[in-house]
């Protein structure tokens, strides 16, 4: 863990550095000499923890709290004030704002190592919980077979979308893609290969996209991509070569003898008689099912 200890007192600075970097729990401890100082290096270091004077020149210790309580990057960091006041005003005013506890000067420091740890080890742990919520979130939103997003998330990040394009006048082009008579598949070579052709075509249309092109899974063998900032034009050749690539798919053994190919329907937004996602879905759908009626293996 690193810690970051500001105190316009260079000797009680260097004595506060010096006892941290006696617990191995603290790898590194960097040392800043007032407010303004402590921004810049709280900036190099990413600290783990902040030790911090109320009372110094150019940025006192409550200007600095409030500096990075205003900031995402470094609302979450815990802040411990070092005060020789002794003034429940000021320690009060120090936690409303976000203080994470005080040390009171001159110190213990086996009660200085434990405070420091306290923080420090509940900061790490908030860390790993956001970061499994953010896990589970995103598994959320995943189709658990193709890894592709699933239609919840289709539907939200739709509209999401389509609320930013209104308001930048921007333009938006979806995919509704289906695999070509994929029933014969499940017939012919059984369920297994069936599920073999999803992750096969999912992964070939993922591979072949921009990265901030997004694909999701509609329903059974139907998948859609959303193409922002794409026109209609764009997206048709987006489409294309998808179509293409999964024309020329070669699978292994035991489906070695398995072609596959797709159909695509394309939609724009905004365009004639489309003003909401539902009728952009619709539209890509009914040009999906044109594509069918045409001989399938092309887009529409």
């Amino acid at each position: 863990m690193n810690a970051l200890v500001i105190d316009d007192n260079r000797e009680m600075r260097r004595k506060i550095a010096t006892d941290l970097q006696q617990d191995p729990f603290f790898e590194r401890v960097v040392e800043a000499a007032n407010g303004v100082e402590g921004i810049k290096k709280l900036s190099e270091t990413a600290p783990d923890l902040i030790l911090c004077d109320i009372e110094m020149p150019y940025m006192d210790g409550l200007k600095f709290l409030n500096i990075i309580r205003s900031k995402p990057e470094t609302e979450h960091i815990p802040v411990l004030f070092l005060t020789g006041i002794t003034d429940r005003a000021v320690k009060l005013k120090g936690l409303a704002e976000g203080a994470h506890d005080f040390i009171q000067i001159p110190y213990d420091p086996q009660e200085l190592f434990a405070r420091a740890r306290l923080h420090a080890i509940a900061k790490r742990r908030e860390e790993e919980l956001l970061r499994r919520n953010r896990e589970l979130e995103l598994l959320s939103n995943k189709d658990a077979l193709t890894g592709a997003f699933n239609r919840r998330h289709l539907c939200h990040t739709l509209n999401v979308e389509l609320a930013r394009a209104a308001r930048t006048d921007g333009t938006i082009s979806i995919l509704m893609v289906d695999i070509d008579h994929f029933k014969q598949v499940n017939d012919t070579f059984g369920h297994q290969a069936g599920d073999h052709v999803l992750q096969r075509i999912s992964a070939e249309i993922a591979a072949s996209l921009r990265d901030y092109d997004l694909f999701f899974r509609y329903g059974g063998e139907e998948f859609v991509v959303l193409v922002p900032d794409t026109s209609l034009a764009g997206a048709m050749k987006v489409a294309r070569r998808l179509c293409h690539k999964v024309r020329n798919l070669k699978f292994s053994e035991p489906f070695a003898d398995l072609r596959v190919t797709i159909s695509v329907g394309v939609a724009e937004y905004p365009g004639n008689d489309i003003s909401s996602a539902e009728e952009l879905l619709a539209c890509a759908d009914k040009a999906l099912y044109q594509a069918k009626l045409d001989g399938r293996d092309q887009v529409a």
